[in-house]
């Protein structure tokens, strides 16, 4: 179905090429910024979810006061 109006369109067959170079420099350019990012801040954002502070345990406090 969609071959017959992908064959009537002219130059269709540079979308691929296309869609293929902006997935890989995509990906390319996150690992140049994965190299060249700090430490220290990549570090601190993956542990972020496991991390309990005092805001994050002061919300589960309320949160049991109220149950």
């Amino acid at each position: 179905m969609f071959s017959k109006y992908l064959s009537s369109i002219e130059n269709v067959d540079i979308y691929p090429i296309i869609t293929l170079l902006l997935f890989f420099s995509f990906f390319v350019l996150v690992i140049i910024w994965f190299f060249k990012a700090d430490k220290d801040y990549l570090i601190k954002m993956g542990n972020m979810p496991l991390d309990l502070n005092e805001d994050n345990s002061n919300l589960l406090e309320k949160r049991n006061e109220d149950e």
